[in-house]
């Protein structure tokens, strides 16, 4: 296999792991930060305050706990996730899941209450006037889901203890940059970081571009 090949892999397989995550994160994450946005409830608090403080948590810390979890003597070691993509995706995916949420739910806490309610109030049902929240929070929800996929692809320490940097098959952008770099193979790492930082820049001229656009539509 040609080195330009091996790299589009890569690229290809990193891009695929974390877009997993992110749109498995997504699925869940936007419901509970409109929620969360939107309603006053005992505890809420503390679970914005929870959420909050586990978006600084250490990929690495992270790592190491579901690390012992799918290990073979963990609890979860029969379903033999270690080592494969599913491991990644799953690791990225908890890692994130607290970045969404805690934007989307900055994001709906600045959209007028009186929204909700005129929607209430015009008939529309909850999840109608919920759907009315997040036409008028749609660029920040864009934003939350960009940045999350940014953590995730950007990340080291799940990818390298629950994937094992295995060739072709858990082998990312971020594990390939460290190893290169432990091998002494700096231009190459240099080439794999310029990619990484071209994929994440990509990605947020995208959002920008999105953003007016689908909010037009939402709204025509």
């Amino acid at each position: 296999m040609t080195i330009e090949r091996e790299i589009f892999e890569i690229v290809i397989r990193a891009i695929a792991i974390s877009g997993a995550a992110t749109f498995l994160v997504a699925i869940w994450g936007v419901p509970i930060g409109i929620f969360l946005g939107s309603r006053k409830f005992r505890g809420r608090t503390f679970i914005v305050s929870f959420l909050n403080a586990m978006m600084g948590m250490p990929a690495v810390a992270l790592g190491l706990i579901l690390y012992l979890i799918f290990s073979k003597s963990g609890p979860l070691g029969f379903l033999h996730l270690l080592y494969t993509p599913l491991a990644i995706i799953i690791g990225q995916a908890i890692l994130i899941t607290p970045i969404t949420i805690s934007l989307v739910t900055s994001t709906v806490e600045t959209i007028n209450p009186e929204i909700k309610n005129l929607a209430k109030t015009l008939g529309a049902s909850e999840t109608e006037a919920a759907m009315a929240v997040l036409k008028e929070s749609i660029s920040g929800v864009l934003l939350a889901v960009a940045t999350s996929f940014n953590r995730a692809i950007a990340e080291l320490g799940v990818a390298l203890m629950l994937g094992g940097n295995l060739r072709g098959l858990t082998r990312v952008l971020t594990t390939s940059i460290a190893l290169e770099t432990t091998r002494g193979e700096l231009t190459l790492g240099i080439v794999l970081t310029l990619i990484l930082i071209g994929i994440v820049l990509t990605i947020n001229l995208s959002i920008n571009l999105l953003q007016k656009r689908v909010r037009s539509w939402l709204w025509r």
